[in-house]
């Protein structure tokens, strides 16, 4: 019997040891773990918690399986805000106003922020700061690129991700500011010389494929169209060899800037897509910068220290002349 009683007793204090050990979490929530631009934030985080191994705290990523799955990330985030662990959250949210309203219930007691993607406007005080692009500029930067090969304008296509990303919505935002001449317009038709064709923006669901079977179909419709404006990287880092068999035989109207394909960011096969000369131009993000950075504004905001809202990180742009040199080390 006292054994018995000396073994419970071990297992109860081993228990309450690892309790005790078990440290308080940094969450990261992105919007899906098929997507390597999630994952290079993954990379920063993981970083973050080799640098700070003796921390109290660690760096948590996590989200659901697939970019497309807005509820899965919704459910996660309340699992998340529901955990004793969870000291802070980052969310990058595919669907801002599901995310919004997943707050709203969850009415959080723990510091919330947005990275990479943020809630829109007017939901901006359910957290505490955005940390990632100047999404409006990275659009805008994407149509000056279109601008500066077809100054008189001409005929374009947007191709988007999820309908309820705000970060997209910015950006195309953006490119349509940059094209026009003008602020707030959310269709163009003649404005600044430029006219969004019939079928256009397209929405992908982040999914590369989907993306480029989508410019196959608007190139079919309109074989003298003379811009794509990609607002995310997709169809260039999900559909590599897809996206290629698409643009080879446009590499030479490419070229001569006849053609312009003007796309965000620079991960997987995209600079090597620049360096063959099938895109532009790239605009690209610093997602491993934001993974990196996240831990350390989550501790500031959970010490309650002023934080800067917004926290912006860099662009990366590359053009098939600048493709050794373009990227921030």
């Amino acid at each position: 019997m006292r054994k018995a009683l000396m073994l419970a007793a071990a297992v109860l204090a081993l228990g309450a040891g690892q309790a005790m050990a078990q440290k308080k979490q940094l969450v990261i929530v992105v919007k899906g773990l098929d997507n390597p631009f999630f994952e290079a934030i993954n990379q920063g985080c993981q970083k973050w918690n080799k640098e700070n191994a003796d921390s109290e705290y660690e760096c948590f990523y996590t989200g659901p399986a697939s970019t497309s799955d807005e509820a899965g990330e919704a459910q996660i985030v309340q699992d998340m805000l529901g955990k004793a662990e969870t000291a802070a959250i980052a969310i990058s949210p595919s669907n801002a106003k599901l995310i919004a309203q997943t707050l709203k219930t969850s009415n959080p007691s723990v510091p919330v922020m947005t990275l990479d993607a943020d809630l829109a406007a007017e939901d901006a005080a359910l957290r505490k700061t955005y940390l990632g692009t100047d999404n409006y500029l990275m659009g805008f930067r994407i149509g000056e690129y279109i601008k500066k090969h077809k100054p008189n304008g001409g005929t374009f296509c947007s191709i988007q991700g999820n309908p309820g990303a705000d970060n997209i919505l910015r950006r195309a935002q953006g490119t349509r500011d940059a094209l026009s001449g003008q602020k707030g317009l959310t269709t163009l038709a003649g404005e600044g010389g430029w006219t969004e064709v019939a079928g256009c923006p397209v929405f992908t669901n982040d999914d590369g494929a989907k993306g480029v079977q989508a410019m196959t179909d608007i190139l079919a419709a309109n074989p003298k169209l003379d811009a794509f404006a990609i607002e995310g990287g997709w169809p260039l880092f999900g559909a590599p060899q897809p996206y290629r068999d698409l643009f080879k035989p446009f590499a030479d109207r490419i070229a001569s800037g006849d053609f312009v394909v003007s796309a965000a960011d620079t991960i997987g096969d995209e600079v090597a897509i620049a360096r063959e000369g099938l895109v532009t131009a790239l605009v690209g993000q610093r997602p491993f910068e934001m993974g990196y950075k996240a831990p350390g504004v989550m501790l500031d905001l959970i010490a309650g220290k002023a934080v800067e809202d917004p926290v912006f990180t860099g662009l990366d742009e590359c053009t098939k002349d600048t493709v050794d040199t373009c990227i921030q080390k």
